[in-house]
């Protein structure tokens, strides 16, 4: 995978090296084809699967504009966290254009509730994301809440080496449909009764709810509008984050004035 410098006006864009025509999908709402465990864009019968680590750190830095060139249907896993995308924008270098991106302010709340499942944006000065998570049934985990600015500096040194997490018991019924067939303690955390299982221990005590606002930069950048605001998120997964998006994206063309 390669990060292409773009033109204004372009956004965040994928674009398939390994299929005729170099098809390009947008990294937009509008695009998503699947978001059960993770985010997936498509169009036609082409797939980009697990695409919010690569988004999270393109939206923590400000990018605006960028050709994410791609073989194969994933970024690379890395160690299951955004740690390798931040190396390497770091390495690349960020260059200013001349064009002027708004920065959207919400005028009112928006949220969503779903069940257990709960998100608030709330007016704010600035990017800010507040995360509960709640697993009742594992001693590990049970609650977890953790809130951060998200900015290129709180994400490098909070958030971005938070890798994905997942019960032991959700592993093995995946293994056993034939999936994660790349899934590995090199880029996981896996959690079993009253243990940890990982390549090097836990990065944070609370790293699970830190993945869990990973996610969440990564998937809410599919509004694809920069803008500020305090989310506030209850036990919410990529699904719910895809849907929470379009409400949001429905709100800044629509409502927001």
């Amino acid at each position: 995978m390669s990060f292409v410098p773009a033109k204004e006006g372009t956004g965040i864009i994928f674009k398939r090296m390994d299929c005729p025509g170099n098809t390009i999908i947008p990294a937009t709402i509008e695009y998503v084809c699947d978001n059960a465990r993770n985010t997936i864009l498509g169009i036609g019968n082409l797939r980009i699967h697990t695409v919010e680590h690569v988004l999270a750190a393109i939206r923590a830095f400000n990018i605006d504009n960028l050709c994410i060139e791609i073989h194969g249907i994933e970024p690379p896993v890395g160690n299951g966290s955004s740690d390798v995308f931040v190396s390497m924008i770091e390495k690349a270098g960020i260059v200013e254009q001349d064009a002027k991106v708004p920065i959207v302010k919400l005028q009112k709340p928006v949220y969503l509730s779903d069940g257990e499942i709960h998100i608030v944006a709330l007016p704010s000065d600035e990017y800010r994301i507040s995360y509960t998570l709640n697993y009742p049934d594992t001693r590990l985990i049970k609650s977890q809440y953790f809130t951060t600015p998200i900015n290129s500096e709180t994400f490098k040194k909070e958030i971005a080496s938070c890798r994905t997490f997942s019960l032991y018991e959700e592993v093995a019924t995946l293994l056993d449909r034939g999936l994660i067939k790349g899934a590995s303690l090199d880029n996981a955390v896996v959690i079993k009764d009253d243990t940890i299982l990982s390549k090097d221990g836990l990065f944070f005590p609370d790293e699970m709810v830190r993945h869990k606002i990973l996610d969440m930069v990564g998937d809410l950048s599919l509004v694809g509008f920069d803008f500020q605001a305090h989310i506030i998120s209850i036990r919410s997964g990529h699904a719910s984050n895809v849907a929470f998006a379009k409400k949001l994206y429905n709100y800044i063309t629509t409502e927001n004035t």
